[in-house]
């Protein structure tokens, strides 16, 4: 088994760096507080807008001729509309479905949100708070979507797997990213308490997350857990013979390298993929099939300045002002951390680009040049993504 895929990020669980428009008028830095600094009206208006406009079926159209197989489809803890103020979204994903099996494409459905927070996350869908795994009521509806989930999709052709949840967490990030400070919390009473969760809870959830979704998708569906970005630390679990066609997601950005001391050059970025994440990758692809579900181009020598680990204007980070890099070496980077990524990528199982696509405005909005890496569909036109080559 090796997929190819690409995230659609941004569409069902929002992340305001890649469409700052849908937070205009408002102070809200995270879809938790979106709803609550607009009108109803106003906020369904334009998530709806949204959902319909920024993924469509000439994008699934266009994934294919990409050479891509698969997409990773982030949807939140509130898909199924039981969450207010939240708006469900489960027709959308439906949509997807119907266009996935049209065009011979799969899906890997991704719960990429928990309520209260599994990671302090932007993307988590509430800055600076994480506290999940410490309200057993809340563990529970998470493990009721996703049975939910299992039940509506699990015998779909276009199902490749459902990744139970996205980066949970675990005390080694938590520290290196400083998520306290680099995603401040609102409201102080609602994070205190906040922390990393544990391996020894994740080992727990995952077992149970198995067998309430086992039960509803066939055994050639894909069970995805993620490696809580420790990824060497899975090789004792799931062992026994019942769990079968569990995947392990990796999640490795050189922005993560870069905030781990990599040398911001072309040699130092190769060098630090094939020292860590194609040795682990390699290492562990013995106990499960691997992937990585995340990953991209970015880095900061192309942006041209330190940013400290993909900080943005959004965490009071500035970028370059202007183009330091003439285009001819922006392509020498951007082709050789390509190369260097996909070759580490097959010592394992696979890999989703994230994303698909980007609405940030990275010529007239200060602050964000080098951020179109993170755009798949530019990548491709500008040919720093290798389509043509079998990977």
């Amino acid at each position: 088994m090796y997929i190819k895929g690409v995230n659609l990020g941004n569409w069902l669980v929002l992340e305001k760096w890649m469409s700052p428009a849908l937070f205009e008028g408002t102070t809200a830095e995270d879809e938790y507080y979106l709803p609550r600094q607009l009108s109803k009206e106003v906020y369904e208006a334009r998530i709806k807008v949204h959902r319909a406009e920024y993924i469509s079926e000439r994008d699934f159209v266009a994934i294919k001729a990409m050479g891509m197989e698969a997409m990773r489809i982030p949807v939140p803890y509130f898909i199924f509309g039981d969450r207010e103020p939240f708006i469900g979204c489960v027709e959308e994903l439906d949509k997807a479905f119907n266009w996935a099996e049209k065009y011979g494409l799969q899906i890997l459905i991704d719960l990429h949100t928990a309520p209260e927070g599994q990671n302090g996350f932007d993307n988590g869908g509430i800055c600076g708070v994480c506290k999940w795994s410490k309200n057993p009521e809340e563990v529970e509806f998470v493990l009721t979507v996703l049975e939910r989930l299992a039940k509506r999709y699990g015998k779909r052709k276009g199902l490749w797997g459902i990744e139970v949840l996205n980066e949970p967490i675990t005390e080694s990030v938590w520290e290196l990213f400083d998520v306290p400070n680099r995603y401040p919390a609102v409201d102080k009473e609602m994070a205190a308490g906040s922390g990393p969760n544990t391996l020894a809870f994740l080992r727990t959830f995952y077992q149970e997350a198995y067998d309430r979704i086992r039960k509803y998708m066939p055994k050639e569906k894909y069970v995805v857990i993620h490696d809580g970005f420790v990824l060497t630390a899975w090789k004792d679990f799931m062992r026994e013979e019942k769990y079968v066609n569990v995947v392990l997601d990796t999640h490795q950005y050189l922005m993560m390298a870069e905030a781990a001391g990599c040398e911001q050059t072309i040699e130092g970025y190769t060098c630090f993929v094939k020292e860590h994440y194609e040795k682990e990758i390699e290492e562990m692809e013995q106990y499960f099939p691997v992937i990585c579900g995340e990953w991209c181009l970015f880095n900061s020598l192309a942006c041209g300045c330190d940013t400290k680990g993909g900080q943005s204007v959004l965490n009071g980070v500035d970028g370059a002002k202007e183009e330091r890099l003439t285009l001819e070496e922006k392509n020498a980077i951007y082709r050789d951390v390509a190369d260097a990524q996909l070759q580490a990528w097959q010592k394992g199982s696979g890999y989703f680009y994230w994303s698909y696509k980007l609405l940030t405005d990275t010529v007239n909005e200060n602050g964000w040049l080098g951020w179109d890496s993170w755009d798949l569909g530019r990548c491709v036109d500008f040919e720093w993504f290798p389509t043509q080559k079998k990977k």
